[in-house]
């Protein structure tokens, strides 16, 4: 387990309630991820089949060279058919050797982050449907309040279930565009959570990492406030207890169960926004875990930009470990 600097109670002395939930690493590596529903893997594995059967017709709308790549704005089909937008990153000297597929937090993208996207790669930085910048409003409202309970009062037209079949969807655009390339998934918070969804249902995909993943033990989740997109949900679970079943089948931590590649979570002992028990219950379930337990998530505190360049480099290594496994 990679090491990083210890959790300490002055750096936050002054937070509004204590976001470590009262939970040691002991505690949080001994949350249950939440047992998968009868008909989770079948309900999933048909939407999955479903997406195969669409185009995602991707298209390019301009090009430029940046950051030594060539960086394009594309659009894409969802899977309701939805034309979403997207960033491509290819190589400018060689051809890719392995796909990134990107993901970003709840406060959308507003450009392409190569920290964690090797130099021989191709990678796909999509922007959910309804959020920033690219996909501001299309598909699903922008407003975090109103964006994470779209379409809830269904399980076929809920939003996080939408936002992690799209995943599918930019993963074709990225192989018609470049090529077919063995895939690794980078998520963050709300592409942490999607992410968790989306890969275990896509044999592309070689490999992940999972930051501070949402959408992941509802059970706790639900059981305590936060300051991120958890809050409005509990909100609406207290008014709309109904929702609660069509939230199960949309737990980041059941879905990760099923996925058979190497997965890497940097989950937090300290996060106001996704609490840590949520984050821990997505890592307890990986069959094939690398765990890297960061001091506190969503929050700045002394030593971060060490922390951050040692998960960086982490997840770097994971990936090209994952390739050659694949190879």
């Amino acid at each position: 387990m990679p090491s990083f600097p210890a959790l300490s109670d002055s750096w936050f002395a002054d937070a509004e309630f204590d976001a470590s939930y009262g939970h040691t690493l002991s505690s949080l590596r001994a949350i249950a991820p939440i047992a998968a529903p009868g008909g989770f893997a079948e309900r999933w594995q048909s939407w999955r089949e479903q997406a195969k059967t669409m185009d995602a017709a991707p298209a390019v709308l301009s090009s430029e060279t940046a950051h030594g790549r060539r960086v394009s704005v594309i659009e894409h089909a969802g899977v309701d058919g939805t034309r979403l937008r997207a960033w491509l990153v290819e190589p400018l000297s060689s051809p890719a050797r392995v796909g990134v597929v990107h993901g970003h937090g709840y406060g959308g993208r507003g450009a392409v982050d190569l920290a964690r996207v090797p130099d021989d790669a191709a990678a796909i930085f999509p922007v959910a449907r309804g959020l920033p910048t690219l996909n501001a409003g299309i598909g699903a409202p922008e407003p975090q309040a109103e964006h994470v309970v779209a379409g809830i009062e269904s399980t076929d037209s809920y939003v996080l279930g939408l936002c992690a079949r799209d995943l599918w969807m930019a993963a074709d655009a990225l192989g018609t565009l470049v090529g077919s390339l063995p895939l690794y998934y980078v998520g963050e918070s709300f592409g942490g959570g999607i992410g968790a969804l989306a890969l275990p249902w896509d044999d592309r995909f070689i490999g992940a990492t999972l930051i501070v993943p949402s959408f992941g033990q509802y059970d706790e989740r639900l059981a305590v406030q936060c300051l991120g997109s958890g809050e409005t949900v509990r909100g609406y679970v207290a008014a709309h207890p109904e929702a609660r079943d069509v939230l199960r089948l949309f737990d980041a931590s059941s879905a990760l169960g099923f996925a058979r590649v190497p997965v890497r979570v940097e989950a937090a002992l300290w996060d106001p926004y996704v609490p840590p028990q949520g984050q821990f219950g997505v890592a307890n379930a990986a069959r094939m875990l690398e765990l890297a337990v960061l001091p506190a998530g969503h929050a700045g505190h002394p030593g971060l930009e060490k922390v951050t360049a040692e998960a960086i480099a982490g997840s770097r290594a994971h990936l090209a470990r994952a390739l050659r496994a694949a190879s």
